[in-house]
């Protein structure tokens, strides 16, 4: 509640500190609504219709005037101010969210679901808690005015309500944890009908779906999720409409009972018809008083519940141990070292990569090759300090890289991943992401370097021109204006172009830098990227072995180990893993050499 409250305050003090002056007014002009309206029966009722009358009707229609309008100004504050810690909140778990520097956490479904979660409560959690506690607030106040009133007419009145409000507690609160508990046990179901939501309206999805005609059968996947996570939401509604039809019977069972007692002493005569009148409206408050209490407790319990991801979110430990203190990065002089570096995703995993030794020299281009599965893209997530080896080293220049700062680290490398990003913004900004610090000079020339200067130049807006339509209507669609979608092979060119806007940093990291380009434009790229490796130390993978034969050292891997090192001459001499691999292409460019290699089947 702490944490909901500060990130309130610090987000509109101002509005705050009013709603919280107005919280106790607004609770107690009830009590004096009725104590106004007891005076002017009372007065009424007694022979000369006494003096008082008159100032009591006035203070009612003050009271009245009141109790209409500060709820309508409460609700102008509390939403704007909603809106700030809102802001705020999402702000704070964004910011969290960058702390976390490796992957572990985004690929582990069960933190995917806490950070859902998380951010669903950023926008509701901080002011309902808000409104909760205020209201708890107000409504005390209400019940020990009324209460207050109730028991100076009759002791045994009070006790009935008293005793009537402990089971509506318990009952709220029960209802509140089985919301937040039915909500985590739901998360999956949601998050698998989200992502088939999104994967039948994708662009990227668009055309395997209809050529393979799989709508209906994505579709079904979804409406059967939404089905389970309806089912859900049917039984806690269910199991609502139970707990709060009992409280409803029992809060007219207790309003009945304190109107029974308090008829009978007005019979007594021990009443007067003003204290009537304040007895029925006493005990109106008091009940909705209790209901407005148990519903606002219930209400900020099962937020204070569901906003426990948030917190712990934003309160989680670094997912990569930090160094304290930290070693500066030297400038590679001597290579990168791996040592007995074994991986694993998680203790009850495979191990991915197995007592890999190797070393990477300065200024020289190292190759790796292998099947699917035999580890090459792991090691690339190690180089990057995505993960930590579960087991070895590896070292730059001599020095673990758990020694230093991983952002420091990860600004002397630059890379294109196989899964690049697509980013909706503009040309210069989808290049300029590569090194966010720098001016945006050098975007030109990086995407020069990547052959696609001339195409992101003609576009209507030339570098400005947003690579997306998703920001526009239909109305704009027609207008290329609005943006533009490009092909493949040119989206290939402007992830390479981010690449190589790191490209003077210590390691350059090209994960099939030319996979979706024509053989004319992949033979230009890797003329211009041989160019740019020269002098610089580069790891590059590749299933086209044409791509990497003038690497200085070609790494060969299979099932997490190093089983062959060597120039491209030296492991076509040696006739092993990569002359297997190499052959089994170049026969697909040979007529009549549709035989397999045995090596293709191991």
């Amino acid at each position: 509640m702490r944490t909901a409250l500060e990130l309130y305050w610090h987000s509109a003090r101002g509005k705050f500190a009013l709603i919280v002056l107005l919280t106790p007014v607004a609770a107690a002009l009830p009590i004096g609504s009725a104590w106004f309206l007891k005076a002017i029966i009372d007065g009424l009722t007694r022979a000369g219709s006494g003096p008082g009358v008159l100032p009591a009707t006035a203070g009612l229609v003050a009271t009245s005037l009141a109790i209409a309008m500060i709820p309508h100004l409460t609700r102008y504050l509390r939403s704007d101010a909603d809106r700030a810690a809102g802001r705020l909140a999402q702000e704070r778990i964004f910011a969290a969210v960058e702390r976390f520097t490796g992957l572990a956490r985004f690929e582990d479904p069960g933190f995917l679901d806490r950070m859902r979660l998380a951010q669903s409560a950023t926008a509701q959690t901080p002011g309902q808690v808000t409104q909760g506690s205020l209201e708890t607030v107000g409504g005390l106040i209400m019940i020990a005015g009324f209460l207050g009133s109730v028991l100076a007419l009759s002791p045994l009145m009070a006790l009935i309500v008293l005793v009537a409000a402990a089971p509506m507690f318990a009952a709220q609160i029960g209802l509140s944890r089985r919301h937040a508990s039915a909500m985590l046990g739901l998360s999956p179901f949601e998050r698998r009908e989200m992502f088939y939501r999104i994967l039948l309206t994708s662009v990227e999805a668009a055309k395997e779906i209809r050529l393979f005609g799989a709508g209906p059968f994505l579709r079904r996947r979804m409406m059967g999720e939404r089905e389970r996570v309806d089912a859900g939401h049917h039984e806690l509604d269910r199991r609502e409409l139970a707990v709060q039809g009992g409280l409803a019977l029992l809060s007219a069972l207790v309003t009945g009972a304190g109107l029974l007692v308090a008829v009978r002493l007005a019979l007594g005569g021990r009443i007067s018809p003003g204290d009537i009148a304040m007895s029925i409206a006493a005990l109106t408050g008091v009940q909705g008083a209790v209901t407005q209490v148990t519903a606002s407790v219930a209400v900020t319990h099962r937020q204070l519940l569901l906003f426990g991801h948030y917190v712990a979110v934003t309160t989680a430990k670094p997912d990569l141990p930090v160094a304290e203190p930290s070693v500066p990065v030297p400038e590679m002089r001597h290579g990168i070292e791996l040592r007995d570096v074994w991986f694993r995703y998680a203790d009850d995993h495979p191990w991915v990569l197995r007592g890999v030794d190797l070393f990477i020299p300065h200024g020289h281009t190292m190759a790796m090759v292998g099947r699917n599965g035999s580890g090459k893209s792991t090691l690339v997530k190690l180089l990057c300090r995505f993960y930590d080896p579960t087991r070895g080293t590896i070292l730059w220049d001599g020095v673990d890289i758990r020694e230093f700062q991983i952002s420091e680290l990860r600004t002397r490398i630059g890379a294109l991943f196989q899964d690049f990003m697509q980013y909706d913004m503009s040309a210069r900004e989808n290049i300029g992401l590569g090194d966010p610090a720098q001016d945006g000079s050098r975007v030109e020339y990086a995407a020069e370097s990547a052959g696609v200067h001339d195409v992101l130049a003609a576009l209507p807006h030339g570098y400005d021109t947003l690579l997306t339509r998703i920001f526009f209507s239909e109305a704009d669609k027609n207008n290329s204006e609005t943006g533009v979608m490009l092909s493949g092979g040119q989206w290939q060119r402007v992830a390479l172009a981010r690449a190589l806007l790191r490209g003077d940093r210590d390691l350059l990291i090209l994960d099939e830098p030319s996979s979706g380009l024509d053989p004319v434009a992949e033979h230009e790229v890797q003329a211009r990227l041989r160019s740019t490796r020269a002098g610089r130390t580069s790891v590059l993978i590749s299933h086209r072995l044409g791509a990497i034969r003038d690497a200085h050292r070609i790494v060969t891997l299979a099932e997490g180990r190093i089983v062959e090192v060597g120039t491209h001459d030296e492991l076509i001499a040696r006739d092993g893993h990569y002359a297997g691999l190499f052959h089994l292409q170049a026969n697909a460019y040979a007529p009549g050499n549709e035989q397999l290699p045995a090596f293709a089947e191991e």
